[in-house]
């Protein structure tokens, strides 16, 4: 294998051939030199100080590791802190060994301001990870955002990438950006060893779970845990019922509708993934607490009657994250474990609603174009993965790395998803996203009409 040094004299060698050949008016290198064509070799410029046009993630790493960019320096801005991004930083400097680049994070818990302010005034960092979408398709639509399709190639992310999630990408117009961190929605939460004691089965269908929860009351229990307050952000729990169920009831592309502001919260569609949620969330003996309960509930208490004994509820619907906020003796795969959210129609095949985050590129460098190829790959998270927390949105990571049976389950149902869309309220403008969906659901819950609540929801899209 070649050094890095010895790479760089090959590569200086060939340049200074070629000055040769034009000096000497040779038009027909190809054919004199045995040389292949810049264009045909997808590389239109050799001096690594200059930006290459298309010519691929693959090509464009093999440049990287072969220490064409070696010193220079590219600047990460996130909302990774703490232990975090200590984990991020750790996962990158495999990269920054066998580069030579100097990959230059910094966190803050106030990036979601942060972040416009450096972009509007000019001075934005290299690249960004953004915990939601939503922002970063305003960005892309004021012209902020470099397309990582335009010189990593479809093909090179479609390697790495399922088309969930590289429709997901698709904001503002373009492909904004490259996913790096999942996160596991669609999952009900129970207490596994009283479960078992109570010869409770499994549900596979909405059927069979409103089924069990028909037999958890005839025994005396409260099937449902269910809190959505959360300060300023009360009512997005709701939110992500309402999601995981139209995906189970709407084909991907009416999801997308919605998400899109072309399909009208006041639609059948909508109204009727509510309605469905209705059948639990109205059920005043399918929750603790009932709605007013529902209301006040904060949503990482929620689960925590299910950890009574016995339990004083038995599920729980919540995303991958929840168990920071169970009791620090519980242990997953005995007090409380974890299944899929249930289908409700077969024929929209086993849909799973995530979460995660996107890294986003401002300034296109050649550096940064391979830490942005780098960060499209599995082995991009590999270090993560293993120190364990993590979910790998990438199709080329390893089952292998996951070093806890939670991370792998997590890992599996992701890669055995047959439709993956990313949370609906996140990539929806402020204003009806974090805004009027959250306020109008949290309404709902407290008894007002949908027939209100709904267009209420639709009159809060920006006009445009």
């Amino acid at each position: 294998m070649f050094s890095r040094k010895s790479l760089s004299l090959l590569v200086a060698l060939l340049l200074l051939l070629l000055a040769v050949a034009a000096c000497n008016g040779d038009a027909d290198l190809d054919e004199d030199a045995g040389l292949v064509d810049d264009e045909e070799a997808g590389i239109i410029d050799e001096d690594p100080g200059e930006i290459e046009d298309v010519v691929g993630g693959d090509s464009i790493l093999e440049r990287a590791f072969a220490g064409d960019y070696d010193g220079a320096e590219v600047e990460v801005f996130g909302a990774f802190v703490d232990e975090d991004a200590n984990r991020f930083a750790e996962s990158m400097a495999a990269f920054e060994e066998e580069t030579g680049i100097d990959v230059q994070y910094e966190g803050s818990g106030d990036f979601e301001t942060l972040i416009q302010v450096r972009v509007e005034g000019g001075n934005p960092p290299d690249i960004a990870a953004f915990p939601q979408p939503g922002p970063v398709a305003t960005l892309a639509e004021a012209g902020h955002v470099v397309d990582p399709s335009t010189f990593l190639g479809e093909d090179f992310l479609a390697a790495h990438y399922d088309q969930g999630w590289l429709d997901d990408a698709t904001l503002g117009g373009q492909t904004a950006g490259v996913w790096y961190r999942a996160n596991v929605k669609s999952l009900v939460w129970y207490p596994a060893d009283d479960f078992a004691e109570a010869g409770y089965e499994i549900p596979d269908t909405w059927d069979e779970l409103i089924a069990l929860s028909d037999q958890i009351v005839a025994d005396g229990g409260t099937p449902w845990c269910i809190g959505i307050e959360s300060s300023g952000a009360t009512g997005w729990v709701a939110t992500d019922w309402i999601e995981d169920i139209m995906l189970r009831t709407q084909p991907p592309e009416v999801y997308d509708q919605w998400v899109a502001g072309e399909l009208d919260f006041d639609s059948p569609e909508v109204r009727n993934a509510i309605e469905t949620m209705g059948e639990i969330w109205m059920n005043e003996d399918y929750v603790l607490g009932g709605t007013t309960g529902i209301q006040t509930t904060p949503f990482g208490d929620a689960p925590t009657p299910m950890f009574d004994d016995p339990p004083s509820c038995w599920l729980h619907r919540q995303a991958s994250f929840i168990p920071a906020f169970f009791p620090d003796d519980v242990e997953i795969g005995e007090e409380v474990d974890f299944f899929y959210f249930p289908l409700i129609d077969p024929e929209f095949g086993e849909p799973v609603l995530t979460a995660g985050d996107i890294f986003v590129m401002f300034n296109d460098e050649p550096a940064v174009r391979a830490v942005m190829a780098y960060l499209s790959t599995g082995a991009s998270t590999e270090q993560w993965v293993r120190a364990g927390g993590f979910v790998a949105p990438h199709k080329d990571a390893e089952v292998e790395w996951y070093t806890t049976d939670v991370d792998r389950r997590f890992f599996e149902i992701l890669q055995n998803a047959s439709v993956t869309r990313f949370d609906a309220s996140d990539q929806m403008p402020g204003a009806v996203g974090s805004g009027a969906f959250w306020t109008q659901i949290t309404n709902w819950v407290g008894g007002e009409d949908l027939d209100s609540v709904l267009p209420a929801i639709d009159a809060a899209w920006p006009e445009s």
